[in-house]
């Protein structure tokens, strides 16, 4: 099989999206890559990531692949949760603490920090509304992370995001209780959870 031809298979295999890494681990090299975007029968999507030529860009997807240690976050797990109506105006990640990397300033991401070992607790696989598969915080860390934080959020998103919580037939308030206890907002939450 032509490197093209490869390239196309792949695409069609991701969704639409291939890294410049996969593609070389399947034989195909970066010439082949930039020579296809350049005839426009890719589309070059960001650094080392391409799409095909039909594809809307999901900003999910992208800021996934540029930041892959990253969870989606706060006020952007709540949109994903439907927890708020309102797009993010910028996409926030919780990264490892300790992360370094070029992606950090871009202005188009907001990012959190928490201990390397709680990073991937408490996390799920979601579809974005273009469909493509990104790693965010369930519900009840959302919640939490949110209210920890709230003096960096807008605080009526947040409130608004926990009463709709609260009156959803699919809430477990074990599990926020239980998420909050060990973030250390145990009170904090249950004062929350008895107003609403």
């Amino acid at each position: 099989m032509n490197g093209e031809n490869e390239v196309l298979r792949l695409l069609e295999e991701n969704n639409d999206y291939l890294s410049a890494k996969e593609a070389r681990e399947h034989g195909v090299s970066n010439t082949i890559l930039r020579r296809m975007a350049e005839r426009g029968q890719i589309e070059r999507a960001a650094h080392g990531l391409y799409i095909g030529v039909n594809v809307v860009p999901d900003a999910f997807a992208l800021a996934q692949y540029r930041c892959p240690k990253g969870v989606f976050s706060h006020e952007t797990a709540l949109f994903l949760h439907d927890l708020c109506d309102r797009s993010p105006l910028r996409l926030t990640m919780t990264i490892p603490s300790g992360s370094g990397s070029r992606v950090l300033k871009d202005g188009d991401l907001q990012f959190f920090y928490c201990k390397p070992e709680l990073i991937n607790l408490y996390t799920e696989s979601m579809q974005t509304p273009l469909g493509a598969e990104v790693i965010v915080y369930d519900k009840e860390r959302t919640l939490c992370d949110c209210l920890r934080h709230i003096g960096k959020l807008e605080k009526d998103l947040v409130l608004s995001a926990l009463k709709q919580y609260m009156t959803s037939s699919e809430r477990n308030n074990a599990k926020l209780l239980r998420t909050a206890e060990l973030f250390k907002i145990r009170d904090e939450v249950r004062k929350y959870m008895e107003v609403l």
